[in-house]
């Protein structure tokens, strides 16, 4: 990883899918929807001051949305924040930096 890059891509975890489980109702206020499926699959991870976590979640049918998460630094006692997001995402699709 370069320093300030991106992590590669490696499959879901525990830890990814509590991540994805908080900011779920974000996304969901957001897009006005409920998302009946919300499955990580995939993820990447920054560091920065804190932690970005780009995730590939599974919406239902073969519908994904990637989500772009800030997990800020354990003294500083925040919950994890949606701060970007894609829809319209495929299978297929690599995440990115966005």
């Amino acid at each position: 990883m370069l320093c300030g890059g991106t992590s590669k891509a490696q499959p879901a975890t525990a830890q990814t899918q509590r991540i994805a489980d908080q900011v779920k109702a974000q996304i969901e206020a957001k897009e006005n929807k409920t998302y009946p499926v919300f499955q990580a699959v995939e993820f990447k991870s920054q560091v920065v001051a804190g932690t970005n976590y780009f995730i590939k979640v599974h919406v239902g049918d073969e519908a994904f949305v990637h989500l772009r998460v800030f997990e800020s630094l354990p003294h500083e006692n925040k919950p994890p924040s949606l701060t970007s997001y894609q829809v319209d995402k495929a299978k297929g699709d690599q995440l990115t930096y966005f």
